[in-house]
């Protein structure tokens, strides 16, 4: 028989996730037409309104891996977006690695948290509720 268990996202936290892709939207047209002070100025709400839903969707932990997933995400694409407005992601770091490649540590820590809910979490909990 299969689980008949719902998830329901009330409105009020819809309504963030709606204006959360409006405000990274915004965030990445202006990283790609290069306009520095809204590019910057979407960093802060965007990444707050991520964490925020993270926070809110604590109590299950797909959702919570998933938009903890998301939020540092937000900061790797930010850390990024800033490295090449003001000129420094092709300097060099070490090696043949630059300032840029230093996304790849929050890019990097969105898939241990994803990693950690598939290949730890998911297979010990196979009874719990989840959203995906």
């Amino acid at each position: 028989m299969a689980n008949n268990q719902t998830y329901n996202i009330p409105i009020r936290y819809r309504r963030m996730e709606n204006l959360h892709i409006v405000f990274w939207l915004f965030k990445d047209i202006a990283w790609c037409m290069f306009w520095r002070p809204l590019g910057i100025a979407m960093i802060i709400p965007t990444l707050i309104i991520a964490i925020v839903i993270a926070w809110r969707t604590r109590q299950y932990m797909s959702e919570l891996c998933h938009n903890l997933a998301i939020a540092v995400w937000i900061s790797a694409n930010s850390y990024w977006m800033i490295s090449e407005f003001f000129h420094f992601d092709t300097h060099h770091l070490f090696g043949e690695y630059t300032y840029k490649h230093l996304a790849l540590i929050p890019f990097v820590t969105g898939i241990l948290f994803l990693a950690f809910y598939y290949l730890y979490w998911k297979p010990r909990h196979k009874n719990e509720m989840e959203t995906m």
